[in-house]
């Protein structure tokens, strides 16, 4: 088990300790008998030198507002109390008392740095870690008043959750609640907590959102800051949203902790100091031009498709132009996501998830706990796409991972060509309702039936652009909840919200997102 009691300056092995002949072998480095000893002799120089300099400089405080006092209760939850298992850790941790979120019940992932609460990333070699800084999507719903009082419980992620605590669909145990915000969307629907912020690298966010019944807002690529968030995917990948019971309370969460942030080096210039979503909300959709994407409905089961098209025309009659939209490169899509996830599956097995070469602020004992982690342990998932990212490699040199990035562009510029016509684009988050809960699907194994068995089809593809998406239940299917997305320009993601309000305030959303009791039929 990790402690981040320990002294964070100590060497994991002594120079006497460290065998400088058994490491070069095994990273296959073929080193003259004759040279030995002073490459010997020149590494343990130099690890002396590291010693001396970590010795003389104490790890650095954590940016300023990123700690405060008097936020160290830990309250686990009893069996009784947690009945789904959406929580990994309760706390009571009072924000700002004004704001957007004042009143606001709010809970994070568990990749997400609560200062004083434990971080596990889902891994059991980190249950005694505790976060000593706020992410700054943390900081920023305190600032805004909001109440934080608890992390939720990973599904997937760096490890695998043990199946007496995985999270359980609020809708039907037996059935799958998505992942990897698993525990955040369970919570939000069980009425455990108004808002939880997830992370999103693929679908983590909107999935769990769709099958369990809730709205799940995956921002503009960089709106949300990254900090303090740790990811197991691809950083180009990475989004941070929330999850919540209605739309007001998605736009007033992402409204609350949006913005540039300069310890967060995935942002770029065009992210904006912070946004209103909320002023125009109910604004209506008169005019609004909505393309139904007909690369986002190919397999879709029936039950999906009908209530999808139906919350098509529920906001065609809410004042909305909606036609036919087409983007063949939807379907094309996977090939790169593939390569960018093996390729840094494999990055970050080596630098971990934090990653290196960044200006910005990085937290050494949380470095040392993920880094240990990573060693110390690979999860059944794991396996497979260490696996695929070594084979990447071994077999392109880099080369896809490359080619895969720098074909970014063309299809961000797919979908806004689309956008010329269109001000969003609207298909079924997921082609399927939540399916029955079975074993570990082995990841990047055949990926394009993996992406399909996770829910991804629909999802992965802008997390690839970064254009916005949003989910929202729009019915049930056989019992299940069948949920629409919306996707739009970037950075246009008040228009995604104020669309997807429309639509809630046209039906009868409470029955719609209603959660049967047990004894119901």
């Amino acid at each position: 088990m990790w402690t981040n009691q320990a002294d964070e300056r100590r060497p994991l092995v002594s120079p006497a300790q460290l065998d400088v002949a058994a490491v070069a072998a095994e990273l296959g480095l073929d080193l003259a008998r004759e040279e030995m000893r002073s490459v010997q002799a020149g590494v343990d120089r130099n690890l002396a030198l590291l010693g001396e300099f970590l010795a003389d400089h104490a790890p650095s405080d954590p940016p300023s507002g990123s700690v405060r006092d008097g936020r160290r209760t830990r309250l686990l939850p009893a069996a009784d109390d947690d009945p789904l298992n959406a929580w990994l850790s309760r706390c009571s941790i009072s924000g700002s008392g004004t704001g957007l979120l004042s009143g606001s019940t709010v809970s994070f992932k568990d990749t997400i740095a609560v200062a004083g609460v434990p971080l596990t990333c889902g891994v059991e070699e980190m249950d005694d870690y505790v976060a000593e800084f706020d992410a700054t999507v943390v900081r920023r719903a305190l600032e805004e008043g909001a109440t934080v009082v608890g992390k939720n419980t990973v599904l997937g992620g760096f490890g695998e959750v043990d199946a007496g605590h995985r999270p359980q669909n609020p809708h039907s145990p037996d059935h799958l609640t998505g992942g990897s915000s698993a525990g955040s969307a369970v919570a939000v629907v069980s009425g455990d907590v108004d808002v939880s912020f997830g992370g999103d690298q693929g679908g983590s966010i909107r999935i769990p959102a769709a099958w369990c019944g809730a709205v799940g807002m995956k921002p503009t690529f960089g709106l949300v800051s990254s900090f303090g968030v740790v990811s197991g995917a691809d950083q180009s990948f990475d989004h941070v949203g929330p999850i919540a019971r209605t739309v007001q309370d998605a736009a007033a969460a992402l409204q609350a902790v949006a913005g540039y942030d300069p310890l967060d080096p995935r942002q770029g210039r065009d992210v904006p100091t912070n946004i209103d979503v909320l002023t125009q909300l109910g604004d209506g959709i008169s005019g609004l031009r909505i393309g139904l994407l007909d690369e986002g409905f190919v397999g879709v089961d029936e039950g999906v498709a009908y209530w999808v098209r139906t919350a098509a025309a529920v906001l065609g009659r809410a004042g909305a132009e909606v036609c036919k939209a087409s983007v063949p490169q939807h379907l094309q899509v996977l090939a790169p996501c593939l390569a960018l996830d093996a390729e840094s599956a494999r990055f970050m097995r080596e630098a971990g998830p934090l990653g290196v070469a960044s200006r910005t602020w990085y937290p050494p004992s949380l470095v040392e706990a993920l880094n240990r982690a990573w060693a110390d342990h690979v999860a059944e998932a794991q396996k497979y796409s260490v696996l695929m990212g070594e084979a990447t490699r071994r077999a392109y040199r880099g080369r896809a991972y490359a080619v895969a990035q720098n074909a970014r562009p063309a299809f961000v510029a797919a979908y806004d060509r689309a956008f010329e016509d269109f001000d969003l684009l609207l298909m079924p988050t997921t082609l399927f309702t939540a399916p029955l809960s079975a074993g570990p699907v082995r990841t990047f194994l055949d990926f394009p039936t993996v992406a399909h068995t996770l829910g991804l089809t629909n999802t992965l593809p802008f997390n690839y652009t970064g254009h916005p998406a949003l989910a929202i239940p729009c019915g049930t299917s056989d019992g299940l909840p069948v949920s629409f997305q919306l996707v739009g320009r970037m950075f246009d993601d008040g228009l995604l919200l104020r669309a997807g309000y429309a639509f809630q305030e046209s039906v009868d959303f409470d029955a719609i997102t209603a959660v049967a009791s047990p004894d119901a039929g």
